[in-house]
């Protein structure tokens, strides 16, 4: 079982995750803060992961240590899930299309944190959430995780389109990423041995 489990409370939010990498998609996700819910749900959906999520954070100031510690708990938790991440295919990229916006997203499940996101919005707001929080998240999704994460929208107008091809995107290469890989099942994919940095 890939399953993985965490709490995390602070002075700014209270936040408890559990994920399952061999699920169905199914979704139950609670940040207070709707549009963010909606783009946690497309990596449940799309990702094939399991997901239980609620967060509870000092949205009266603005939804930054939600979105930021959000991230840092699901990372966590699919890092927990992960194990020594035997067997798994460990790289995916997948280019996906949202109406007018085109996204590519790459990533390497290689125990070395980083990320790279080319994305911009033509507006600073997708109804009350800022979109400057969408980099926020997956710079602490990614590191906690253990990715490598390039994500790049290679056009688009619409900013509700365009931060939803980066999640369906990043959802669809991490269903890819994590599978098991049948030919090498019982094996870290890595010359040195181990993926943990």
């Amino acid at each position: 079982m890939r399953t993985g489990r965490v709490e995390r409370k602070t002075n700014e939010t209270q936040i408890a995750v559990a994920v399952d990498l061999d699920g169905t998609g199914r979704a139950e996700i609670s940040t207070g803060v709707g549009f963010f819910d909606h783009m946690l749900d497309q990596i449940a959906r799309h990702g094939l992961i399991d997901i239980s999520l609620t967060a509870r954070g000092d949205t009266h100031i603005d939804d930054h240590h939600t979105a930021e510690d959000t991230g840092i708990a699901l990372g966590q938790a699919i890092r927990q899930a992960m194990g020594d991440r035997r067997g798994i295919t460990r790289y995916a990229d997948v280019h996906l299309a949202m109406d007018e916006a085109l996204t590519r997203v790459a990533l390497d499940i290689s125990g070395r944190p980083f990320l790279v996101f080319r994305t911009s919005f033509p507006t600073q707001k997708i109804g009350t959430f800022d979109t400057e929080l969408v980099e926020e998240f997956f710079r602490a999704f990614a590191f906690h995780a253990g990715l490598t994460l390039h994500i790049e929208t290679l056009y688009g107008g619409n900013s509700h389109h365009i931060a939803e091809s980066c999640f369906k995107g990043v959802a669809r290469a991490l269903k890819a990423a994590l599978a098991i890989d049948p030919r090498q099942a019982g094996t870290i994919p890595s010359t040195k041995g181990s993926l943990e940095g």
